[in-house]
C-alpha cells in the first residue's frame, strides 16, 4: 500500500484596514507559492477567490487551519470579520504592522472620527458638498435599504478585538519569513509559545545594522532625508537624520538602511520596549548638543512631524493618547 498522504492545511487571508501590500508579500515568495498550495488549499482570500461572508459563516467552527489576517480594525466590517475568522480559525495570526500595533491607518487616531469626516466631506479643497451630506450606515433608496459599515473612533490592532495567537510585523513582512512560518507550522515544527511575535529576533536595527558608530552621539540638528547627502556609512542619527533603529526589533535584514533610508519602525518595538514612540524620544534627547532651554527648543522644532515619525506604525497601540 502507498503511503498515506497529508491532508492539506485550509489556508485564509483577509484584508481589513490596510493598504493591499500584505497580499502581494504573499504572492513575493515567487514560485516557493507552488510549495505553499502544494500543503494547503485557501478557503478565503477576497482578492483572489470568489467566496463570499457568508460561505465562512457556513464553515464549522475551527475548520480553518491558519488564517493571515492583515490591517488594523477600523470599522464594524472590518471587527466582524476578525471575529468571524477567530471563531473559524485554530491559528490567526497578526500579519503585517497594521494588524500587529496599527500601523500608518492608525494616525488617523490623532484626530477623531468628527474631525475625519468633516474635513473629508466638508473642508477638503477637492470637495463640493453644500449640503453636508455625509455617508450613513443605513439609507432607503426605491431598490431598497443599503448598508455602510460603521466608522469608528478609533484604529485598532487585531488583539483588541480578537486573541491573536502569533505576531508577524512588518510593512508588509519579509517574504522570506512568511515561508518560514508557514514551513514551521506546516511541518509540525515547534513555534514559539502563543502571542509570540515570529519572523524576529530579540534584537534591535541598530544591531544588525553595518553602518559605522562612533562616539559622536550629538547633534545640533536634525534632517530630512532630503535635506542631506548620507554618506553611505555613518550613522543616520549620528548624521541628524531620525531613523527609529534603537527602538525597533530586528529580523527584515535592516534592507531600508541597507537601501540608505532610515529605519521607520514598521517591525514593532524589541520585547524590553513597551512604547517605541516613547523610547524615541527618549534616545533623542540624549543626544540634542545644548543645555540652553531656547536653543534646545530650536533643535527639537527641528523634527518634521513628530508624532507622525515617531509613531508612524505604532500609535493605537502606544502608551500615548490623544486628549479630548
Amino acid at each position: 500500500m502507498g503511503k498515506e498522504e497529508k491532508p492539506k492545511l485550509k489556508l485564509a487571508i483577509y484584508w481589513a484596514a490596510a493598504c493591499g501590500g500584505c497580499c502581494v508579500s504573499v504572492l513575493d515568495v515567487h514560485e516557493k507559492l507552488l510549495d505553499v498550495i502544494a500543503v494547503a488549499d485557501l478557503v478565503f482570500w477576497p482578492i483572489a477567490i470568489d467566496i463570499k461572508y457568508k460561505d465562512v459563516e457556513k464553515m464549522p467552527d475551527g475548520y480553518i487551519d491558519v488564517t493571515l489576517f492583515n490591517g488594523a480594525i477600523r470599522n464594524s466590517e472590518n471587527e466582524y470579520m476578525a471575529r468571524l475568522l477567530r471563531l473559524k480559525t485554530k491559528i490567526l495570526v497578526a500579519y503585517g504592522s497594521c494588524a500587529h500595533i496599527g500601523g500608518i491607518p492608525g494616525l488617523a487616531n490623532f484626530s477623531t472620527r468628527e474631525e475625519i469626516f468633516k474635513r473629508v466631506y466638508e473642508e477638503s479643497e477637492s470637495t463640493v458638498n453644500p449640503d453636508k451630506i455625509r455617508p450613513q450606515t443605513e439609507v432607503e433608496v426605491e431598490e431598497g435599504k443599503l448598508d455602510l459599515p460603521e466608522f469608528f473612533n478609533d484604529v485598532m490592532p487585531l488583539d483588541e478585538v480578537v486573541c491573536v495567537d502569533y505576531y508577524l510585523p512588518g510593512c508588509p513582512p519579509q517574504s522570506e519569513r512568511f515561508f518560514e512560518v508557514f514551513t514551521a507550522i506546516v511541518n509540525g515544527l515547534d513555534l514559539p509559545p502563543k502571542k509570540s511575535v515570529v519572523g524576529v529576533t530579540d534584537k534591535s536595527q541598530c544591531d544588525d545594522c553595518e553602518r559605522k558608530k562612533t562616539d559622536n552621539k550629538l547633534v545640533k540638528r536634525f534632517y530630512r532625508p532630503h535635506e542631506i547627502e548620507d554618506d553611505g556609512e555613518t550613522c543616520f542619527l549620528e548624521q541628524g537624520v531620525i531613523c527609529l533603529g534603537p527602538a525597533t526589533r530586528s529580523g527584515c535584514g535592516v534592507r531600508c538602511i541597507k537601501g540608505n533610508a532610515p529605519c521607520r519602525g514598521c517591525y514593532g518595538p524589541p520585547p524590553d520596549v513597551a512604547d517605541p514612540g516613547a523610547k524615541m524620544m527618549s534616545a533623542i534627547a540624549t543626544m540634542i548638543d545644548a543645555n540652553d532651554p531656547e536653543e534646545i527648543e530650536e533643535i527639537i522644532e527641528q523634527i518634521d512631524d513628530p508624532g507622525g515619525t515617531f509613531y508612524r506604525y505604532s500609535l493605537p497601540s502606544a502608551i500615548l493618547r490623544r486628549t479630548i
